[in-house]
């Protein structure tokens, strides 16, 4: 009986400090809960009944080198609705199917659908947003948002690019810029009960958005609407399928325009028919269908994503590696009988009959192939192809817009003496219209290769403060003495040889023609250009125009050149105040 008693009174004492222990560590825990981790569940509580609503940041705008704005915002509104806050469905669904112009199946599905929020529209004018606000119907949120907007509509859209339904860049310089164009987004903050109604007195918190920088070009947007102009009149009396024409300042790679029509709206990118007109359905038969490959098309800048035979305009990347390397002067003479065989193959002249006796200024001047063949088989492969590189003509040109295509060319290895001297005037292989232009300019400014690119500046709106931007250059890709014989030469292209349609009275101009065949040979199709610069022994401006298979005259000296001469007519007086850098 004793033992019993003895058992029992352990077993009570047990219980008690197990009991004991038990609401002691309960009251640590809650003590835990309650001072410790207050401030977590607080929170959590609090965004149990909280609801957020992105504030949509303001683009940063786009302008040229003047001020003007390319690229801006304009103020629309999102329609949203929140499912529990809604009290009368029907006249709600009734409501926005018809100020949206929205199909009501499609508003019903998204009106019933149980989210915390649910988006209704997106891109609303702002005139109707305030038109739904107005209504107060109960459970139906209209939020302002910005949309992209482009007052030019088509001018530089293949430089600017555009923007899709996030206000995210999609192409060309919105997508290339967009960390410094996107700002950051804001929200809206709202609380509710637990039936998710919003409680009035709670109130509502923002957290403002930060506007994006805004980004200066060197793009000048009168040089821009001119070049366009003449592009499409040149397209459309030459029924070309393409015109494009760059401008620049050779000294530091600031591009004044790049126009590659047919340009596309900006406010409506995916309108093929803007571009395409009658043969819209062909372009879609030939991309079976598919309206992304058709606008990506559409949207291409082949100035920068294409390649092509540059033709005798490479002859000045010949003649600058002949006289760098001293295998030819200026008085150095030639004869040509029209044709140059080289191994098996006999290489024509443009001029059948042959040009006879000449010097090599003559034979640049009359843009002669046998001469320049002579020349590059003087140089040799392994000489020609160091000079290809040192040039950058291996490397991309480093353009601050996406996409930019390679060089396509002969591999070292696998470049004989054909190859070498078809290259030396300019066929058998392939380059951008933007590699030209920029290493031509290398070769005529003084032998400093520079970096095309469009942006100069951002602008922090808020505090006002400009970062600069800075771009590589690669001094002596030849000497001074070679890149003043160089301006000498091109000169009297224009001056008196085959460029002479570029001439313009009182201006200095040196400039080069080219003629290419499209592949395959023989079909027909060619590609005429012509690059000028001014002034010739000191260059400020440097323009290059691609014809992209005109019909009837074809000859680059014919039909390219005086695009550049009439663009020079009309830009060089408007930048005689410039102060280039």
């Amino acid at each position: 009986m004793k033992g019993y008693q003895t058992y029992h009174k352990r077993k009570i004492v047990f219980v008690f400090f197990a009991s004991a222990l038990i609401l002691l560590g309960l009251m640590v825990r809650v003590f835990y809960l309650m001072v410790p981790l207050s401030e977590y569940y607080t929170d959590k509580a609090e965004n149990l009944h909280e609801r957020e609503r992105d504030i949509k940041a303001a683009r940063g705008r786009i302008l040229d080198r003047n001020g003007v704005v390319l690229a801006d915002n304009r103020t629309v509104c999102t329609i949203s609705v929140i499912h529990s806050q809604i009290q009368d469905p029907e006249t709600v669904i009734r409501v926005l199917s018809e100020i949206l112009d929205m199909d009501e199946e499609t508003v019903r599905a998204r009106v019933e659908k149980v989210s915390s929020i649910e988006r209704i529209k997106s891109n609303v004018d702002k005139e109707t947003g305030d038109q739904i606000r107005r209504m107060n119907l109960a459970g139906v949120k209209v939020d302002e948002d910005y949309k992209r907007y482009y007052p030019y509509s088509a001018i530089g859209s293949k430089i600017l690019g555009f923007t899709g339904g996030d206000n995210q860049g999609i192409v060309g310089l919105e997508v290339r810029y967009e960390e410094y164009l996107k700002g950051i987004d804001g929200m809206i903050l709202t609380v509710t009960d637990a039936k998710g109604i919003e409680i009035d007195a709670a109130g509502e918190g923002r957290v403002e958005p930060v506007p994006g920088n805004d980004l200066t070009l060197s793009l000048d947007w009168n040089i821009q609407t001119y070049a366009t102009q003449l592009a499409m009149q040149a397209m459309e009396q030459k029924e070309a399928d393409s015109v494009s024409i760059i401008v620049m300042n050779p000294k530091n790679g600031e591009i004044l325009a790049m126009v590659n029509v047919p340009e596309y709206d900006l406010n409506h990118p995916f309108d093929l028919e803007s571009v395409y007109g009658d043969r819209t359905a062909e372009i879609l038969n030939q991309v079976s269908g598919n309206n992304i490959e058709a606008a990506n098309r559409m949207w291409r800048n082949g100035c920068i994503n294409d390649t092509y035979e540059p033709g005798s305009i490479f002859k000045v990347i010949t003649a600058a590696a002949g006289l760098e390397s001293g295998v030819v002067t200026l008085e150095d003479q030639f004869t040509c009988p029209g044709y140059y065989i080289v191994e098996d193959r006999k290489i024509r002249c443009h001029k059948t009959q042959g040009h006879g006796a000449e010097n090599f200024l003559t034979a640049t001047m009359n843009s002669c192939n046998p001469v320049f063949v002579n020349v590059g088989l003087r140089i040799g492969i392994d000489r020609y192809y160091d000079y290809f590189n040192q040039f950058g003509l291996k490397q991309k040109t480093g353009i601050d817009l996406p996409g930019e295509a390679a060089t396509i060319m002969h591999k070292k290895e696998n470049m004989g003496q054909v190859e070498l001297a078809t290259v030396s005037f300019g066929q058998s292989f392939q380059i951008t219209p933007i590699q030209l232009v920029t290493t031509v300019s290398s070769l005529v400014n003084g032998g400093n290769r520079v970096t095309p690119h469009f942006a100069v500046s951002i602008k922090d709106p808020a505090t006002g403060n400009i970062r600069k931007f800075n771009y590589e250059m690669a001094e002596g890709i030849i000497s001074d003495e070679t890149s003043q014989t160089l301006r000498f030469m091109l000169e009297k292209v224009v001056a008196e040889g085959g460029g002479s349609k570029a001439y313009i009275e009182g201006y200095s101009i040196g400039g080069k023609t080219a003629t290419s065949e499209t592949l395959p040979r023989g079909s027909g199709r060619y590609i005429a250009s012509f690059i000028g610069f001014e002034p010739a022994d000191d260059p400020q401006i440097i323009a290059l125009a691609v014809i992209n298979n005109p019909k009837g005259v074809y000859y680059g000296g014919q039909i390219a050149a005086p695009v550049v001469k009439k663009l020079f007519e009309n830009i060089l007086p408007y930048l005689d105040g410039i102060q280039y850098n």
